[in-house]
């Protein structure tokens, strides 16, 4: 960016008193274009400034307005503070970035329209607040509404323009994007502000995530030497959409100690860590450590740990390795190392269908090795320690927004072709499955009938006492309907149960029982011998539970209590909540479990099974 053109500054006399000293505005606005000249971004657009007393493009209410041969004309005398001037002058290089005012030799040219204009600013205030460069000369609205130039102008040409968008430019109530013909101002070719913009900032960013990440230095700026994992993780970002926003938010861990005690030939990852654990004693090259670490990010981010269910986890692990080592060979992602698992036979299966054809194959699964090495499975359930592990949180989000916005990006750009199974298992990911307590309430709805009230004068209602002369019948639920509609609950309160996600559950079985007018729920607590609790309201359930530290848990009497009593109706249903540790269960009706997320049953449950969603 150049300097400013126009009324200067004067030096000091023999007396050591200036002869003509430095106007406050001028002082001003030197020190807020000195501000934007340290940003980079900024900095690479090359305009100009014109400061002229008389020139006739100054805003006669404003700070500046910008020309599309890339001159900013700011106002000579206007007292603003050095931060306003600097979000003025990067506000209207944002203008020439973004492409509003380009240069063409074309003419006449037609100037933009009042709503071409507000959305325009709009767009670029909105950057602004997110890269924020000095401070606004005016209160900008607390939130911006979405989508691009085009998009607002055409709603706000409908529906009006918003009272806070309507002069958010740098002229004040001006236009401060003013289109010319470049022929007339210089004969060179014609620029393109928009490109030379995006390639700085592109350089800026590129070089801020260097620094954040450890490869160039914070004081120096030179670069570090990159390990071949570190080249692999930056061309996903930098070259590979699809996996570019995983690639930026997972870490790395190279630690050979770790490997070595935790038996990691390659490579594994914790999704609920966001980590990615490898042997840096493995000597590859950057195109197989790419083929390693997006087989561990899709095995992350397609939540291939969640989805095994009561399945084997290591056979579960090895299906799901087939799965993505071919639609990765299939993409031509970087090369496949040697040994890894992969048959062209199994293509275009889930990894379900690959598991039941290699679960009753021992001898097969006696040679099968995942990145983690033989016999153990790659995605690990808990992050391993080491130093550096910090708070882990819940990364569905995370890896869900990444793989499906990742997937946008790649068709857009048209980057290749996609396996069919992968884009199925990204389009079902862009649907979330419906949560826990979503699924139990349906449940609710189908096995547990609601009591039909009964109407009888027998009865006064409620509203009986402000109208005596009125008789009003009154609503009960008849001896009958309270014992056709309830359920029964087989509670698990042995010491490893956890506390908090028995809160939630109880919780819930609480307030559906409640909607659904149910007044009572039989309730049998096991632990290493069952105890009837009888019949209970719903929200008296949570009081009564005392988990117990005994050993392992027995509920199998427990169901078998609640089935031969002669005072639970045949039809009603059943619901376990348990963690998985407990004994092989037979029950003879409609019933449910409700287990922790990632938790098991050691047996094949024939009833749906809710997993309550974790808490770390």
């Amino acid at each position: 960016m150049k300097g400013a053109a126009g009324r200067g500054s004067g030096g000091g006399g023999k007396d050591g008193k200036n002869k003509n000293p430095v106007d406050p505005a001028t002082e001003a606005f030197a020190a807020g274009l000195a501000l934007v000249k340290r940003n980079p971004a900024f900095a690479a657009v090359e305009a100009s400034v014109c400061r002229q007393e008389k020139c006739v493009l100054t805003p006669a209410g404003g700070l500046a307005a910008v020309t599309s041969n890339g001159t900013i004309h700011v106002h000579p005398t206007r007292r603003a503070d050095p931060a306003e001037w600097a979000w003025a002058l990067a506000h209207c290089l944002l203008h020439l970035g973004f492409g509003h005012v380009p240069a063409s030799a074309d003419e006449p040219r037609e100037q933009p329209d009042r709503f071409d204009l507000a959305a325009r600013c709009a767009v670029v205030n909105r950057f602004l607040v997110s890269h924020p460069m000095g401070r606004a000369p005016f209160a900008l609205p607390e939130s911006f509404p979405g989508g691009d130039e085009e998009l607002l102008a055409a709603r706000w040409r409908r529906d009006g323009i918003p009272e806070v968008h309507e002069h958010c430019g740098t002229a004040g109530e001006h236009p401060d994007q003013v289109l010319t013909t470049w022929k007339t101002w210089n004969n060179s070719a014609v620029p393109d502000w928009e490109t030379a913009f995006a390639h700085a900032l592109t350089r800026s960013v590129s070089a801020a995530m260097d620094v954040a990440g450890g490869r160039r230095d914070r004081v120096t700026g030179t670069l570090a030497p990159q390990r071949p994992w570190d080249r692999a993780l930056n061309w996903f970002v930098s070259s590979y959409p699809l996996l570019g926003g995983l690639a930026a938010g997972l870490k790395i861990v190279a630690d050979a100690e770790l490997a070595r005690t935790q038996d990691i030939s390659i490579a594994a990852v914790s999704p609920v860590a966001g980590e990615i654990y490898i042997n840096p004693l493995r000597a590859f090259t950057d195109e197989e450590w790419r083929f390693v670490l997006a087989h561990e990010m899709l095995h992350a981010a397609l939540r291939h740990g969640e989805r095994r269910g009561g399945r084997d986890p290591f056979l579960f692990n090895v299906a799901a390795d087939y799965v993505v080592n071919d639609w990765l060979v299939q993409m031509r992602v970087g090369d496949m190392p040697e040994g890894l698992l992969y048959d062209p036979e199994l293509r275009g299966l889930s990894a379900e269908e690959v598991y039941d054809r290699i679960a009753h194959d021992l001898r097969r699964r006696r040679r099968l090795a995942t990145l983690r090495g033989k016999g153990a499975g790659d995605i690990l359930g808990e992050p391993l320690p080491h130093a550096g592990a910090g708070p882990y949180t819940d990364l569905d989000e995370f890896y869900r927004r990444g793989l499906v916005q990742g997937f946008d990006l790649h068709q857009y750009g048209e980057r290749g072709l996609l396996p069919a199974g992968l884009i199925q298992e990204i389009r079902a990911l862009a649907h979330p499955p419906v949560p826990w307590d979503a699924r139990l309430a349906r449940w609710f709805d189908e096995y547990v009938p609601r009591p039909e009230p009964v109407r009888s004068y027998a009865r006064p209602g409620r509203r009986q006492a402000s109208t005596p002369d009125i008789p009003r019948a009154g609503r009960y639920f008849p001896p009958e309907e309270t014992a056709r509609c309830t359920f029964g609950v087989v509670l698990d309160t042995s010491g490893s149960m956890n506390s908090t996600l028995l809160g939630k559950a109880l919780g819930a079985i609480a307030s559906y029982a409640e909607a659904r007018d149910v007044p009572a729920a039989r309730v049998v607590f096991c632990d290493a011998a069952p105890y009837d609790a009888g019949y209970l309201p719903p929200t008296e359930i949570a009081g009564r539970v005392r988990v117990r530290g005994r050993g392992g848990t027995e509920l199998q009497p427990g169901v078998d209590l609640l089935q031969r009593a002669d005072d639970f109706p045949p039809g009603a249903p059943v619901l376990v909540i348990t963690d998985g540790w407990c004994d092989v269960l037979r029950i003879r009706r409609e019933h449910a479990y409700l287990i922790p997320q990632g938790a098991s049953l050691p047996f094949t449950p024939r009833g749906p099974v809710f997993r309550l969603a974790q808490v770390y």
